[in-house]
């Protein structure tokens, strides 16, 4: 009976010891409406954008921990909202394979069998990878409902850049990071303090720190653009540039914008007119859709109650 009861004391002990320290290791930081942010939140979150930005491996662990609690905190915001617009929000499985298939793409792994396996290997679970390209897609389509009506596109002009297009066509291989300043005075001081961090810890840091753009999660990283897709003054800004460069800020609409240059191509083609037309109107709409989206995430952001616990 002695042996028993000191058996029982030892579990409880070790019940209470292990509560106890999983409670340190997991504590409640931030508080969004009904949202909470913990400390294993912003674990999770670190090994997922390592995990996308495998170059960020090199980095202080503290700085992307940070950068991990601005990331998390930016999708419990859009969840939130989400929440409120939509009844039964879900995307379709093709065009989520869609998104799949460009996040995997963009480090080198060329099927889902793959990425799966990665993710693993990564101690990642692949059902909160996907949640979180479907609260980012579903941002999307909020946006898209919201303020498609106030796009506006010159669709003279967009024709006039293909058909003085020549034989060869050159393409970009973009990174991005998009930024605001309250006044013209602050600028040349914000770019010196992102110049810095891309010149010493890598333009995906940079990009995560930094960039109020949805692809800041992915270190910044566009698809290739080809330059019948890029307004005058973006075009003049890297028309010089060599791979790895990265331009001065560009004044872009509500805000200012940085691209780097991962790589160029020229390729011979024969122009489809009405094709490269589509690909440019869907372009220059997305371009401007993701201003509005910005300007609409930093309004609900300031009409909700954040607090740091």
């Amino acid at each position: 009976m002695f042996k028993k009861l000191i058996l029982i004391q030892c579990i409880i002990i070790f019940l209470f010891c292990s509560t106890n320290s999983f409670s340190l290791e997991n504590k409640i930081l931030l508080k969004i409406e009904n949202q909470i942010i913990t400390s294993l939140d912003i674990n999770n979150e670190y090994k997922y954008l390592i995990a996308l930005n495998p170059s960020l491996r090199n980095s202080k662990k503290d700085d992307i921990l940070k950068l991990s609690k601005r990331s998390i905190l930016k999708e419990k915001i859009k969840k939130i909202e989400i929440r409120k617009n939509f009844k039964n929000p879900e995307i379709p499985q093709k065009f989520l394979e869609q998104i799949l298939r460009n996040v995997y793409s963009r480090i080198g792994i060329t099927n889902l069998d793959d990425f799966k396996t990665y993710l693993i290997s990564n101690n990642i679970d692949f059902e909160n990878v996907k949640n979180k390209l479907e609260i980012e897609a579903l941002w999307n389509e909020l946006i898209l409902i919201k303020f498609s009506s106030k796009v506006k596109i010159n669709e003279k002009e967009l024709k006039k850049r293909i058909e003085n297009n020549n034989k060869f066509l050159k393409s970009y291989l973009l990174s991005e990071i998009f930024f605001e300043v309250s006044n013209l005075k602050e600028l040349d001081n914000k770019f010196k303090e992102i110049s810095k961090v891309i010149n010493n810890k890598g333009f995906d840091f940079a990009a995560l720190k930094f960039s109020e753009s949805s692809t800041s999660n992915l270190g910044g990283k566009l698809d290739w653009i080809n330059e019948n897709s890029l307004n005058k003054s973006i075009k003049a800004a890297i028309n010089n540039l060599e791979i790895n460069d990265f331009t001065k800020p560009i004044n872009v609409t509500s805000g200012f914008l940085i691209l780097q240059i991962n790589d160029i191509k020229n390729t011979k083609i024969e122009i489809d007119v009405e094709k490269e037309f589509k690909k440019l109107k869907n372009y220059e709409k997305n371009n401007q859709l993701n201003q509005y989206s910005k300007i609409y995430f930093n309004k609900v952001k300031k009409d909700l109650e954040i607090s740091e616990l």
